[in-house]
């Protein structure tokens, strides 16, 4: 009977899931999604992470090209080991934490597509936004399409979306700081993006 009820949330899930756009959400209840970011300059290298990841992806397994979205960081969550530094990075004078609560990045299509197995690899067209400022940024991408997956990671019916990403920004093009204490704070940021969207079976 258990096996019976699976091969029925299999085939539902199957169903609903195939020749139409998914909405994928980001906010991940397990708290697992999470961005890396690194600063290598040449007096330090500086490592940390953001953890509070929300937004969502609307994907047609049919039609990756199609995919739209957006992805939110919350800037407050960006963290470093050193409370020192990381009390400098909220503030005012470098990322202002409480005047510009996001850093966000508004997806308006995939470009060059190709599959690879169970992967899309492809460049995600959109636009970057940190602090005040909004620039336009293709950036490299990797979509893994997990069809009636999420119950086992969330214990619930429906699929996954996961995406990869590896990629950098400059701070010099987001005025954070431009041209400033490069022998400390390096100018380029590599930001590496690995966050699962779930998408619930009914909703």
């Amino acid at each position: 009977m258990k096996l019976l009820s699976l091969f029925l949330v299999f085939v539902l899930t199957s169903l609903c899931s195939t020749g139409k756009t998914i909405t994928f959400d980001f906010e991940d209840p397990k708290q697992i999604n999470n961005l890396i970011f690194q600063m290598d300059a040449p007096l330090e290298s500086i490592n940390g992470s953001a953890d509070g990841i929300s937004g969502e992806v609307f994907f047609d397994p049919s039609a990756p090209s199609e995919t739209t979205g957006e992805i939110i960081v919350d800037a407050a969550s960006l963290h470093v080991g050193n409370s020192l530094l990381k009390k400098h990075i909220h503030s005012k004078d470098w990322m202002s934490v409480e005047e510009y609560p996001t850093i966000k990045f508004s997806l308006t299509r995939l470009a060059n597509v190709k599959k690879e197995g169970m992967h899309h690899i492809a460049q995600a067209i959109g636009k970057m936004s940190i602090r005040n400022v909004t620039m336009k940024m293709k950036v490299p991408v990797k979509l893994t399409f997990l069809q009636g997956m999420l119950e086992k990671r969330n214990r619930v019916p429906g699929d996954l979306l996961i995406i990869r990403s590896v990629f950098s920004v400059k701070r010099d093009d987001f005025n954070i700081r431009k041209g400033e204490n490069l022998e400390k704070v390096a100018n380029e940021i590599s930001i590496s993006l690995n966050i699962a969207g779930a998408a619930p079976l009914g909703k």
